[in-house]
């Protein structure tokens, strides 16, 4: 197949120049269908225009719109990390995480029916709950 190292070595750039071309189209696509000021005629003549002239295609995308990618990807990350956010708040609880009073005093009733506690400590820990709610 390979006639000697130069066509090898040769046949290799070529792999990685294809690979590479590749995921540039993955990443050009991934930022056409992200933006949010382009509408939908304008993403078909983009993806259009990529599909049957890619090279070309693929030039004059990153000339004309090459700027704003970097700030469309960082909106869209910025975007996520907030839902992200959002979803662990939601299922953290809605008082931030911190355990109520209920949680907290059967915890100290587990404790005492295990014999973990004395009794003089399982109340001390239910008045400085029922303190806390009060407050």
């Amino acid at each position: 197949m390979f006639d000697d190292n130069g066509s090898f070595l040769l046949a290799t750039f070529e792999f990685f120049l294809f690979i590479a071309w590749f995921m540039c189209l993955f990443w050009i696509f991934g930022d056409l269908f992200r933006s949010k000021d382009l509408g939908g005629w304008a993403k078909t003549f983009w993806t259009l225009f990529i599909i049957i002239l890619p090279l070309i295609g693929t030039l004059v995308y990153l000339i004309a719109r090459g700027g704003g990618m970097a700030e469309r990807t960082a909106a869209s990350q910025t975007a996520l990390r907030q839902q992200q956010d959002a979803y662990i708040r939601s299922v953290a609880g809605s008082n931030g995480g911190a355990r109520s009073v209920t949680d907290e005093i059967s915890s100290a009733k587990g404790l005492l029916d295990s014999g973990a506690i004395t009794a003089e400590e399982y109340d001390r820990l239910k008045a400085s709950a029922l303190a806390k709610s009060a407050a």
